[in-house]
């Protein structure tokens, strides 16, 4: 029996994939004019399924539309580093002291993840590093069992993913402090200091609010 094709996604979410993975990976970055008429082009579609792409992620504040110009790629802002960091700091200091003790099954994918971001970083692939460094942090924050504060986490997936693509591209030399950090925060874990893994972290994520903001402390 002949295998069915695989049915591709609608038009629209295609669009809507290639740009918002785009702007993520800073393909686009802060400040890029993108026109309708290039991205249907890009993905293959038509303009049509571009617009209502367009509209949805002006809606989740990637870009800004203007009328018979195009979206311009928005830049993070520095109120809205603010936001993400401080916001970060409460639930993952939380999760951090409510690891401990530690399940085995979460240190053993924390140490696959340091070591897949590691491998990552060598390889020159940032904004992949970028989506592992986001996915330890979340596992922690999955750890604590509070399920609100989980999907509260997820909310700030995408501004989190721009921000640490930033920083790597930024400060590549700095990725090694970020892979020495992450094992210490294993470290703590696996050793039952939820103190000492929340230091890490406070440290850690702010260095991340500095860099993010020209502030190299």
């Amino acid at each position: 029996m002949p295998i069915a094709p695989l049915k591709q996604p609608p038009a629209a979410e295609r669009v809507y994939a290639h740009v918002k993975q785009a702007v993520l990976d800073r393909h686009y970055e802060g400040g890029t004019l993108l026109t309708e008429g290039e991205l249907a082009e890009a993905v293959g579609v038509s303009r049509t399924p571009v617009r209502e792409a367009l509209l949805k992620l002006e809606v989740e504040g990637l870009i800004k539309l203007y009328p018979k110009k195009g979206a311009l790629v928005l830049a993070v802002s520095a109120q809205e580093i603010h936001d993400v960091v401080e916001t970060r700091l409460l639930v993952e200091e939380f999760a951090a002291r409510k690891a401990v003790p530690a399940a085995p099954r979460l240190i053993e994918r924390l140490a696959e993840l340091l070591a897949e971001q590691t491998a990552q970083v060598e390889s020159g692939d940032l904004a992949a590093a970028a989506r592992t460094d986001r996915c330890f942090h979340a596992e922690i924050v999955r750890s604590a069992g509070n399920e609100i504060l989980s999907r509260l986490y997820d909310q700030l997936r995408d501004r989190q993913l721009r921000m640490g693509v930033a920083v790597l591209h930024a400060h590549p030399d700095r990725t090694a402090t970020t892979l020495a950090e992450h094992g210490e925060i294993l470290e703590a874990l696996r050793g039952g200091d939820g103190d000492g893994a929340v230091a890490v972290v406070r440290r850690h994520v702010t260095r991340i609010r500095n860099l993010a903001r020209g502030e190299d402390r």
